[in-house]
């Protein structure tokens, strides 16, 4: 995921802020917390509620660390670093700690482990509990999730027996995505991720982004269109490309088995999105492979007035005369050309050289300004 700072640099006088990590001196911005700046050096300080683009939480105290001169650990993920700090991200009290944290909250979830077809972060918990040989089920006891599985809507699986209550989905909606469609009710034990009045996603202000199923550490929320394709054979692989749909021009990864697209992932990189993805970047893309998509031109019969396939060339030819013909007749102000947002620069350049100096009118347009 990015990272929301760079590398430290003098502050304003020339004066470097400098702290002590694990025996180190380091240097750090001002403003970084004690997290970014371990993060920065490689120090693995462990989490389940932090998303870098989101604002620190420090709900699930994973983060903590041992703070010189401080009663107890500190979030290192909402603390922000200061001159002078003697800090330690590893010591074996810590490491106990983490340890009966991640004991604690596997007990509430029904299943530790889910499909990695979940969601781009569903792995995460599953592999604190093995980094910390938590599976030990001491803790087991009631569970405080509530499913929807009366949500019939085709993208989000609400699972929320899974839930851990880190607040990335309810936050990620209202801070990257603006749109506040889900919540949190009630308290303690009792906490429950919900929309307004408790209703379906469908009938709330979700945009089915998708972010909240990208950002769940449990698999809580998944990924239903992926899922559907978790028993296809084959090794899952992925590609990043550019999604196809508007020129905004975000990156993707592009899962597929074999042959087949079984799912996609914002690319949490990507320069243009930085994870962000819309409805149909995150689930349109069963045209690709669907039995009824066309693999060959068709042109239509002046006599029959039928549809019939035909070789591109004798397709292109048939375009062109057609063309050719309605500029002979009519001008060549009858001509009028949109491109489509979602072709790369190049084949718009040549879109509108063809409009422009092939057929000798101005009259083009694209499909973004709709």
């Amino acid at each position: 995921m990015m990272k929301r700072n760079g590398s430290p640099s003098a502050n304003g006088k020339g004066v470097r802020l400098t702290m002590t990590l694990d025996g180190e001196k380091v240097a750090f911005n001002r403003g970084e917390t004690i997290y970014e700046v371990a993060e920065r050096h490689r120090k693995d300080i462990p989490t389940l509620c932090y998303d870098p683009r989101l604002e620190p939480f420090g709900g699930c105290r994973l983060c903590v660390v041992e703070l010189e001169g401080a009663r107890n650990p500190v979030a290192s993920c909402t603390m922000e670093a200061q001159p002078g700090m003697r800090v330690r991200t590893r010591t074996a009290a810590l490491e106990t700690q983490r340890r009966i944290l991640m004991e604690m909250v596997a007990s509430e979830n029904r299943d530790t482990d889910v499909d990695p077809m979940h969601g781009y972060a569903s792995q995460e918990m599953a592999e604190l509990l093995d980094r910390y040989d938590a599976r030990t089920g001491r803790f087991e006891g009631a569970q405080s999730g509530a499913s929807r599985d009366d949500d019939d809507n085709p993208f989000i699986k609400r699972d929320y027996d899974n839930c851990i209550s880190c607040y990335r989905c309810v936050r990620v909606c209202a801070e990257q995505e603006g749109d506040y469609a889900i919540s949190i009710m009630n308290r303690g034990f009792h906490t429950q991720i919900t929309t307004e009045f408790g209703g379906l996603l469908k009938d709330s202000a979700c945009t089915f982004c998708g972010q909240c199923i990208q950002t769940c550490p449990t698999g809580a929320l998944g990924d239903l269109k992926a899922l559907a394709n978790k028993d296809v054979p084959g090794e899952t692989k992925k590609t990043r490309t550019i999604c196809p749909y508007c020129g905004v021009g975000c990156a993707v990864d592009v899962m597929t088995r074999e042959e087949k697209i079984v799912g996609v992932l914002p690319a949490m990189d990507g320069p243009a999105n930085e994870g962000s993805l819309c409805v149909k970047g995150q689930f349109a893309f069963d045209f690709v492979g669907h039995p009824e998509r066309l693999s060959t031109p068709f042109i239509r019969d002046e006599k029959s007035g039928q549809l019939r396939p035909a070789s591109w060339d004798e397709a292109l030819d048939f375009a062109a005369g057609k063309l050719k013909k309605v500029v002979k007749d009519h001008g060549r102000r009858a001509v009028y050309g949109i491109a489509s947002g979602r072709a790369p620069h190049e084949a718009a350049y040549m879109m509108q050289r063809f409009i422009r100096g092939g057929l000798g009118t101005n009259h083009i347009d694209n499909c973004s300004r709709a």
